[in-house]
């Protein structure tokens, strides 16, 4: 026997990247993923600890050789090349599993018979005795995985599908395999949640496959424990001090782990279910860990005790036939709203094979991951279960019951519909601020993006009670599908909070969504999914629109340039030359688009990827018309040091000024609320305050959104 050998471990098509990460996890080498399964290698214990320990594998195969085999009687020879007494007796008894593919042998059944024969032949010559076969649990298990014409033949070391975990009493219609369940929990990100003490909750939980797979990861049980068989227990080169050993461990770990095991709780509607539920719960012996109760969806709430966050996980009926899916929409429909209600704050893992089922939850999913219960191709739908991922369904009023608040806030947005509205109406405004902090308990900005609405909650302060602002968050997020008449998959919601350093540029999603705006003859580029900020600063439409006036004939420089929609305006105004400064590619490869929409693009219209502030010590050239808005604060890794738009303001604008033309003009903006400008240490430059002119209507209510100036040389 070797040292060290190779292994194939089997697994169900989806589930090969989580085996993978799994047996490099075990101690596993050279970890290579293939078709429906995993290599791996190492000792011997690492297989049987594979076997053991393998939360996702189907089988664990110890490859003993590979060969051609384009007949039956190739196929026979490779098998008689191996000597089989290594393995088995003549008193063993044995049986053979083949899958064949794409090869001239195309019957299954007679490869596994080819194989058989040349094992029992390969005895009989040597002994004059054979061993037998048995179908069921013989002491050695074959494998055949005959591909085009290449044979590969294994020992099977689980002996039996490891999915079998043992605790399974009884069951019911159609559960899940406990490897595929398995998946679904890692995917979902539970063991990371029951280390931090969150629930687990599974609505439609059947004989609880979900459940106990839970407990047994956050209870650190090996899920082959309980397995009364194994393939190698009665295998030649089995090593029963070593499996001994590490199943004295696993039960160590087990006797360890059961105390760190969080709440978990399941729901069913059928009583049947919640019978097979406890039946398998006591043969995992778990009755003290796992709770379950017959309860309808509708009825479904968190957990008793104080949970802040934890995982709900469910895999609901799918529907075959029409009628039952049309049934199936209105229970979609009301989980979706008991996860509206009861589990803000939590992760929602939703299992499906029926995505436009899953539409009907109203909740929009972060992400998706495809794996197959069995030869059906499932999605697993991963929703963070927060207001802003909160849809329109389409199924008549908001199932949130609305406060004298809410009533309050929904008539403030009806009011200033009608005045802001007809204003963008006549000024052919299709995107303006509609509604911002109003009522200071509904602390919210809501600006419309031709046809669509981006929703901004301003951090509450500390001393604001979280349940009563994320209950004002819901109502919000309630009303306005009605006020606005658009539908709930048209508004998106973000949380402001006090930006640091590079955060302004931070990731909420990954979606990649743009919608085109219109702003007086621009075309623009928005994005109200994937960042804190739109692509579009609203405030600063009147002096987009400035620049566009000052820009005829001029070359036109716009630093710390954002999406370059100041760009733009500063083109279609008839700006002989742009030239477009920030430190993002992100942001650039965004105001390359802009303009390339509004047909602007080669050596007139550069742009120039640049730690502005670095930029700034090393250009050439003259401007003619500069805009210049930095952030209020800057620590990007990178630039060096740190920027502060008040400490470093009198330096900027002076490096800044170096670059405009004699009678060109400075546009100096920024969004520091306590911002002091400090004419007096710029001497050199004339300085015009110009903010009241430019604050637009729709940002009336709030004057201090921005600071703007007109500098010009002395």
């Amino acid at each position: 026997m070797t040292s060290h050998r190779h292994f194939f471990a089997t697994a169900p098509k989806g589930i090969e990247p989580l085996l993978a990460d799994e047996l490099r996890a075990l101690g596993a080498f050279e970890v290579a993923e293939g078709r429906s399964g995993v290599a791996f290698s190492g000792p011997l214990a690492i297989a049987y600890r594979a076997c053991l320990w393998s939360r996702l594998a189907s089988r664990v195969l110890l490859p003993l050789a590979t060969f051609p085999a384009t007949s039956p009687e190739e196929l026979y020879a490779g098998v008689r090349a191996i000597d089989w007494s290594e393995h088995l007796s003549t008193e063993s008894t044995l049986a053979v599993d083949a899958s064949v593919s794409g090869s001239k042998i195309t019957h299954s059944h007679y490869a596994a018979l080819k194989i058989k024969d040349a094992v029992v032949d390969q005895f009989r010559d040597r002994t004059g005795d054979r061993p037998s076969v048995d179908a069921e649990r013989p002491d050695v298990r074959i494998n055949l995985y005959l591909l085009r014409d290449t044979a590969t033949l294994s020992l099977d070391l689980s002996g039996d599908s490891l999915h079998r975990r043992g605790y399974r009493d009884e069951g019911v219609l159609a559960p899940l395999k406990e490897n595929l369940a398995a998946a679904i929990l890692i995917r979902a990100g539970w063991p990371e949640i029951a280390a931090r003490g969150g629930a687990l909750v599974d609505p439609m939980c059947g004989s609880g496959t979900l459940l106990l797979e839970g407990a047994y990861m956050a209870g650190d049980i090996a899920p082959g424990l309980l397995r009364p068989h194994y393939g190698f227990l009665r295998w030649r080169g089995h090593d029963a001090a070593l499996w001994q050993q590490l199943m004295e461990e696993a039960q160590g770990r087990r006797a360890d782990g059961l105390a760190r095991i969080p709440t978990i709780v399941g729901y069913d509607a059928d009583h049947k279910a919640i019978r097979a539920a406890w039946a398998n719960i006591d043969q995992a012996g778990l009755r003290e860990h796992i709770h379950v109760e017959r309860r309808e969806v509708a009825a479904l709430v968190v957990p008793s005790g104080e949970f802040a966050n934890g995982l709900l996980v469910v895999n609901p009926p799918y529907g075959e036939r029409l009628g039952e899916v049309e049934a199936l929409k209105e229970v979609y429909g009301t989980l979706g709203d008991r996860l509206k209600e009861q589990f803000v704050g939590w992760k929602a893992a939703i299992f499906t094979g029926n995505v436009e089922l899953g539409k009907k939850l109203g909740l929009r999913a972060k992400k998706m991951h495809t794996l197959y219960n069995g030869a059906l191709e499932c999605k697993l739908l991963h929703i963070e279960v927060q207001p802003e991922n909160f849809v329109d369904r389409h199924r008549g009023p908001s199932p949130v019951r609305l406060s004298e608040g809410a009533t309050s806030f929904a008539n403030r947005l009806r009011k200033n519909l009608k005045t802001l509205g007809k204003w963008a109406k006549q000024e052919g405004i299709s995107c303006y601020r509609l509604y911002d902090g109003d009522i200071p308990e509904y602390a919210v900005a809501v600006d419309l993006y031709d046809g669509w609405v981006h929703v901004q909650e301003y951090q509450a302060p500390k001393e604001i009670d979280e349940r009563k602002a994320a209950q004002r968050l819901r109502e919000v997020m309630a009303v306005l599908p009605d006020v606005l008449e658009v539908p709930g998959e048209r508004i998106f919601l973000k949380v402001r909070k006090q930006q640091k350093g590079t955060e302004q540029y931070g990731k909420f999603g990954e979606r990649g969504q743009f919608i085109e705006v219109r702003e007086g003859a621009a075309r623009l580029l928005v994005n109200l999914s994937d960042y804190l900020d739109t692509g579009l600063f609203l405030d600063h439409r009147p002096t987009r629109l400035l620049l566009g006036e000052l820009a005829a004939g001029k070359r036109f420089l716009n630093l710390f340039a954002y999406s370059g929609a100041a760009s733009v305006q500063a083109a279609l105004g008839g700006a002989a030359s742009t030239l477009t400064v920030d430190m993002s590619q992100t942001y650039l490869d965004w105001a390359k688009k802009n303009l390339a929409l509004n047909g602007f693009s080669g050596g007139n219209h550069r742009l120039e990827r640049a730690d502005c502030l670095e930029w700034l010590g090393r250009a050439k050239g003259e401007f003619d018309l500069i805009f210049l808005d930095p952030p209020t604060f800057s620590n990007s890794k990178r630039m060096e040091g740190t920027f502060d738009v008040q400490r470093d303001h009198v330096e900027l604008l002076r490096k800044t000024a170096a670059l405009l033309a004699q009678d060109g003009t400075l546009i100096f903006s920024n969004n520091n609320r306590k911002f002091k400008m400090d004419a007096e240490a710029l001497p050199e430059l004339l300085i015009e305050d110009i903010t009241r002119k430019t604050i637009p209507k729709d940002f009336e209510r709030n004057p201090r959104i921005h600071n703007c100036w007109r500098i010009r040389k002395g």
